[in-house]
């Protein structure tokens, strides 16, 4: 009883209950069974579940610790153990009534030489948390039924406290997540959607009518555009905004940990949880699951993430027990699902559950207009973060930015510029080669049909005006800020091989020394 007190977890209780009954020889097995509830089709219900079992069994070969079997569950009022558990009184069987009363293996318990029992419902503050039964080879004297009613209250008791105990644990587990997720969330600070453009204007429209509703969102878009700060606009706008906003980068989960990483594990669950670990679903209870990636899901488990959509329940990878967990879900992904289903690379019903309300962000090369103001703030930022003066964006920086279009879209363009701030070490901004990080950027330009070829002098010729238009728009200025090389997006000492090659001088507003 001391060490059933002591113990703090629920499964440990259960263990020190049976194996200190199944210390005596004359035991032959010592079983708890607990009420389980659970959510189904007809609604909620109820039944016996067996938690613990030990013993001293003769047959060697089997073993009195296994919780699977015939006798596993019983439905409340089913039996000897369902009627305990009913009607809150206890049994005491002796001699022949066992064979006829109780044990459903009567061959079973001769062969074990079982010639009494007794079972005692475990109650504590009112509530029937189960049955403890034990079996024995000798008759119980009045005075060990009367202690093991005095025993299964000690052990009801003692459970109540271990579950309080672990839902304490659980609680403190869950905050500390959530502190750790809000500094992480701290660390990398929420920027509002930037830009003007029509294009950008409409997916915002989109967000307003649909944040409010508990609706699915499928978020569209290529690497880049800024899928994730729609989720965070979604969730801001939502009735679940003080809850969890959740990622989880599908992506970069291992298919062989996909289940605990989406509804957790418990400990010993598989090799390498040494501890309960609760999943994103559990997480963002309350709040707002964000899928990004959502396409990567491998479609054997894509029916287990169907499940807990449509059911809203799921259970720990190693647990039997049923959670429950309260989800709007916000899904990203840059493939075109409609032809991963055509393909069969996707579930349909999983594409029709997370496409309720489609919504897709436009490129950076359908909103040009707004790269002045995202670059502004991407210089700003870039200076905030490294700690070092804002450079000036000059017109002709603007415009080399507008004209690129940008395959790695606003996420490049950040790139991009925090690396203009870091050449520039707080000084004039110095744009890099735009595309020389993904070695040789070209554009194949491919004649539609019919469309005439130019030459290569007619090339020639072209290069040989846009330079010269060039030089007239920066004075005849080839570097520096506002220069013809900054203007053309192109190296100075390019374009000065560039006007040797073509015999192209400066123009006016180039000065003689002396």
């Amino acid at each position: 009883m001391l060490a059933v007190a002591a113990a703090q977890s629920s499964d440990r209780v259960l263990r020190q209950i049976v194996e200190g009954i199944a210390f005596c020889g004359n035991v032959v097995l010592a079983r708890i069974w607990l009420v389980t509830t659970a959510d189904d089709d007809r609604g909620q219900s109820r039944w016996l579940q067996l938690a613990a079992s030990a013993g001293n069994f003769r047959d060697a070969g089997s073993d009195p610790r296994r919780l699977d079997g015939r006798f596993a569950r019983f439905e409340l009022g089913q039996g000897r153990v369902g009627r305990v558990a009913v009607t809150g009184e206890g049994v005491h069987l002796e001699g022949s009534a066992v064979d006829d009363e109780w044990v459903l293996d009567p061959a079973w318990a001769r062969a074990e030489g079982v010639v009494s029992l007794a079972a005692q419902p475990l109650i504590a503050r009112g509530e029937t948390l189960g049955v403890l039964a034990v079996l024995d080879r000798q008759a119980f004297p009045k005075a060990d039924v009367a202690w093991l009613r005095t025993f299964a209250d000690h052990a009801a008791v003692a459970i109540t406290n271990a579950r309080a105990f672990e839902e304490i644990q659980a609680l403190r587990a869950r905050l500390e997540r959530e502190n750790s997720y809000l500094r992480s969330e701290l660390a990398e600070p929420f920027h509002e959607i930037i830009g003007r453009s029509p294009a950008l204007q409409k997916v915002l429209q989109q967000i307003e009518i649909v944040a409010p509703t508990e609706a699915s969102v499928l978020v569209l878009g290529e690497s880049g555009v800024g899928k994730e700060l729609v989720a965070h606009a979604l969730h801001a706008h939502s009735a679940r905004k003080d809850g969890p906003l959740i990622r989880v980068n599908c992506a970069a989960v291992p298919g062989e940990l996909f289940e605990s990483e989406f509804f957790g594990h418990v400990r010993g669950a598989f090799t390498g949880a040494v501890r309960e670990r609760a999943g994103r679903f559990e997480l963002a209870d309350g709040g707002t699951l964000f899928l990004d990636e959502v396409g990567e899901i491998p479609l054997a488990h894509q029916a287990k993430l169907l499940r807990v959509l449509q059911e809203g329940t799921f259970e720990r990878v190693g647990e039997a027990r049923t959670r429950r967990a309260s989800v709007r879900l916000v899904a990203a992904t840059n493939r075109d699902l409609a032809e991963e289903v055509a393909q069969g690379r996707f579930r349909a019903d999983l594409f029709y559950r997370l496409s309720v309300f489609p919504l897709e962000v436009p490129p950076l090369r359908a909103r040009r207009e707004d790269i002045p103001e995202l670059a502004a703030h991407f210089v700003n930022q870039a200076a905030r973060r490294l700690n070092l003066p804002a450079p000036r964006l000059t017109r002709g920086q603007v415009e080399r930015l507008a004209r690129y279009d940008w395959p790695g879209n606003v996420r490049e363009l950040a790139h991009v510029i925090e690396r203009a701030v870091i050449l520039g070490r707080g000084r004039a901004l110095e744009l890099p080669e735009l595309g020389s990080a993904r070695g040789s950027a070209r554009v194949d330009v491919v004649p539609e049909p019919g469309q005439e070829i130019s030459t290569l002098a007619q090339l020639r010729q072209r290069e040989r005006a846009a330079i010269a238009a060039a030089l007239e728009r920066a004075g005849g200025k080839v570097s520096g800020p506002g220069g013809a090389a900054e203007l053309l997006g192109v190296k100075p000492t390019t374009l000065e091989s560039k006007l040797r090659a073509l015999g192209l001088k400066r123009g006016p507003a180039r000065r003689k020394r002396g």
